[in-house]
């Protein structure tokens, strides 16, 4: 029998930005319906960050007793146990999954309804048996790994995010097409569990959207962990031979593996949601995605679209704060906007790459002249107890001292990385960090000291003895 609903906001999809609406706006006392016809909690909990980052705990903590020995210690090799390794990915997606389930939602008073939604008209979705109509929409039905039209993938029984994690038997040869950092990361863990790993990337070099005095740190470490790194390598075709066998022909060569990963970018779920029906335009561009303004409103002004399926940046803390935006716009009538300018990101590789603000590259077209500010862990003594020296910070300063962006290359960079976000966030200038009392010894010493050095020509400078020696001749 059907089921009709007036509410104020729906919200298609319940991954991390889905939710994080729902969640805010039922407890700020607006109605809402929540409609997800998949997992609750979305790629992130599922397919992406978390179980990601459990899979590489474990590698990490795989390949640790191989470094003791500078400390005086040994240790045998660990022997992995990957059906057990996967165990553990599971459990710890089990672990927070009642924070995203049905269960917590329906307490907090969302309606949630278990079916695929596709709208029907300009403000009503169908959902299963239950006709929604809503004074607003939010739509955040996230993405899914993009598929290259390569000869004979669709033939091949390739894995994507969505289907590596349920794997039980460990690859023997594991071929990963892209090196951005899905690719980079699930590579390192692999080898670092034992899996022979190619990594294939048609670009000059892996992680080609970062700095490209940081990105040889992450490759260094790579290749240490035995990963096979073919980059400006184009693909010709997959083909299948007997049941564990897959080949890659390449313009390098022919590659041989047992499993195949296609890590090659991300692609807006739209399929079947009735956008044309509700009046919702799509961007002309391949992938597609669902055009929107700063606003995050669609081309209907009464529907929102949030996190990856609005074409923006891809992670799950830009859909999180997407849905603030949405939030202050849809309950306040605040005409908040989306502004990038600190929106940070990071690797999880070993070492982390992580970046906030503008790169040098994009700082020197934009500014005619600016300051680039390094400090390498080398120099560091928290890094050098650990024996654990490998990156640097790099910051990039405008003339007037306002930071414009800083990148990470090392151990915990995605934590040490906050403080320039907030930073750029509020426009601070270097002298703010520079005048940060650090704690010592600690790797944030790093970042102070990147800072201070933006004021080392002038404090050292033969003006600035001058200065000094004639004041001296007031001391008593």
């Amino acid at each position: 029998m059907s089921q009709h609903i007036i509410t104020d906001i729906c919200v298609i999809g319940a991954g991390s930005g889905g939710l994080s609406v729902a969640a805010g706006a039922v407890q700020m006392g607006a109605s809402v319906v929540l409609v997800e016809g998949g997992k609750m909690g979305g790629d992130c909990l599922n397919y992406g960050c978390v179980p990601s980052k459990a899979l590489l705990a474990a590698a990490h903590r795989a390949r640790a007793p191989q470094k003791n020995a500078p400390f005086g210690l040994s240790a045998p090799t660990p022997e992995v146990d990957f059906p057990a390794v996967m165990q553990h990915v599971r459990r710890t997606i089990e672990a927070i999954e009642p924070m995203d389930s049905v269960e917590r939602f329906s307490h907090l008073g969302v309606d949630v309804i278990e079916a695929h939604g596709r709208f029907t008209g300009r403000q009503t979705l169908q959902a299963g048996d239950t006709e929604i109509r809503a004074k607003r929409f939010v739509i955040a039905t996230g993405s899914h790994a993009y598929i290259p039209d390569i000869e004979g993938l669709s033939d091949t029984a390739y894995l994507t995010n969505e289907t590596l994690f349920d794997l039980r038997q460990q690859p023997r040869h594991l071929m990963i097409l892209g090196g951005g950092p899905i690719g980079v990361e699930m590579a390192q863990a692999f080898a670092r569990l034992g899996s022979q790993v190619t990594l294939i990337e048609a670009a000059p070099r892996i992680l080609g959207r970062d700095d490209d005095e940081l990105t040889p740190f992450v490759e260094a470490a790579l290749l240490d962990d035995g990963v096979e790194i073919k980059t400006g390598v184009s693909v010709a075709k997959v083909s299948t031979v007997g049941d564990n066998t897959i080949t890659v022909h390449t313009n390098a060569g022919d590659i041989s593996g047992d499993q195949l990963l296609v890590a090659t970018g991300r692609a807006a779920n739209l399929h079947d949601l009735g956008l044309e029906a509700a009046g919702v335009e799509t961007s002309a561009s391949t992938p597609a995605s669902i055009s929107v303004d700063a606003r995050l409103r669609t081309s209907n002004r009464k529907i929102f679209a949030i996190g990856d399926v609005s074409g923006g940046p891809q992670f799950t803390h830009a859909a999180g704060y997407h849905a603030g935006i949405v939030i202050r716009n849809i309950l306040f009538h605040l005409p908040a906007k989306v502004d990038y300018k600190a929106l940070p990101r990071v690797t999880y590789s070993i070492p982390e790459l992580a970046h906030v603000g503008v790169s040098e590259a994009d700082a020197r077209a934009a500014h005619k002249t600016i300051k680039v500010l390094r400090w390498p862990f080398e120099e560091n003594d928290r890094a050098r107890a650990e024996r654990d020296m490998a990156g640097m910070v790099k910051v990039v300063v405008a003339q007037n001292g306002t930071i414009l962006g800083a990148s990470i290359v090392g151990t915990q960079a995605g934590d040490l990385l906050s403080t320039w976000t907030l930073a750029i966030s509020h426009g601070l200038k270097i002298s703010a960090m520079a005048g940060v009392i650090a704690p010592y010894p600690t790797r944030g010493e790093a970042s102070k000291r990147a800072a201070g050095d933006y004021y080392t020509p002038t404090l050292f400078s033969a003006r600035t003895r001058k200065i000094v020696k004639f004041l001296s001749l007031f001391r008593r």
